[in-house]
């Protein structure tokens, strides 16, 4: 029996977001201690099959509104029909021919809910990989992260950027230029241009995360494309700032300056909080980093941090101040 086991990591956005959905610049790293995985088997009838995050069942009518609150109401179910679909559509649309068998597939994951770290896009990623493997049929590596894009914006009505699936389907770290100078076509999928970048040259980093507060993306990117659409000069300019940030971090990485770098994931958060209405435990996760020295800004859209740090006691430090918090903090694995 065929099987196919595919995955795909979290992600942690170093620099230049959110920008990514306003043709900025970014630069992101892949967090390989998290991960979706998908299998995929040969199956009598196409059966997807539940798992642990999409509850069905609570002990009280208590557990099901604190099960909402923190995760929202949705699971990898629609992610992974949503995904099939606009497979099955894209290959369609090109003449690609599908062989006839059917087959099961399950996903499970530990990558932390709703706090920014990308992990309804790793459970499409990876089901994308596992299709592409059981019909032998490729998506160019380039428009697979606008796939998987199109999969959320136009089939599940998620706001995001292309940020997060570039990273996810690329790996390592990735700077990336979404100017629309830059736009092409590949498969008919709009792409941009991004250029991998070696993980050896990141500094120490750190990145923690609420254990048990979140915030589902939606809520975060709430009326700021509605501004920018509109012309508000905050959001537009803190948007190309956004995107000169990444810039001269991309600079800063290949000089291997990392105060530099430090400073600009500082003035990264500085210009979002500048625009953005944040809630108050997400900017007391930043201070309290800061406070020891370290440098800190959102990992994604809220309820993870990420930053550089100097040495084994400045970590410790980092870990202490954010357990007060009610926050777990990790090193992440990027090569």
């Amino acid at each position: 029996m065929l099987l196919i086991r595919r995955r795909a990591c979290a992600r942690a956005g170093l620099l230049g977001n959110p920008s990514d959905g306003y043709h900025g610049k970014t630069i992101s790293i892949i967090v390989r201690n998290f991960w979706a995985e998908v299998v995929l088997y040969e199956w009598d009838s196409v059966d997807i099959v539940l798992a642990e995050n999409d509850r069905a069942r609570f002990s009280s009518v208590d557990d099901l509104a604190r099960d909402v609150r923190l995760h929202g109401y949705y699971g990898g179910i629609r992610l992974i029909k949503a995904t099939i679909k606009r497979f099955v559509e894209h290959c369609e649309a090109r003449g690609l021919k599908l062989h006839r068998r059917n087959f099961s597939v399950r996903y499970q994951t530990n990558i932390p809910r709703q706090v920014g770290l990308a992990g309804s896009s790793a459970i499409i990623v990876a089901t994308l990989r596992c299709l592409m493997d059981f019909y032998d049929i490729r998506i160019p590596l380039e428009a697979q992260p606008t796939f998987v894009l199109r999969v959320e914006q136009e089939e599940l009505g998620i706001a995001a950027g292309l940020q997060d699936r570039v990273i996810q389907v690329y790996e390592g770290m990735v700077y990336m230029d979404f100017d629309l100078g830059r736009e092409h076509e590949v498969e008919g999928l709009p792409c941009y241009e991004y250029e991998r970048l070696d993980p050896a040259l990141l500094p120490p980093l750190y990145l923690a995360y609420h254990d048990d507060l979140s915030e589902p993306t939606e809520v975060f990117h709430n009326n700021i494309r509605e501004r920018f659409n509109r012309g508000d000069e905050q959001v537009v300019g803190a948007m190309r700032r956004f995107a000169g940030l990444a810039a001269r971090g991309r600079e800063a990485l290949m000089a291997g300056d990392s105060a530099t770098l430090s400073r600009l994931i500082d003035e990264n958060f500085d210009t979002r909080r500048s625009i953005y209405n944040l809630p108050r435990w997400q900017i007391a996760m930043v201070e309290a980093a800061r406070a020891t020295g370290a440098s800190a800004k959102f990992a994604g859209s809220g309820g993870a941090i990420i930053g550089t740090y100097d040495g084994a006691a400045m970590l410790e430090a980092l870990r202490t101040s954010l357990a007060a918090l009610g926050c777990r903090l990790i090193t992440p694995q990027v090569a």
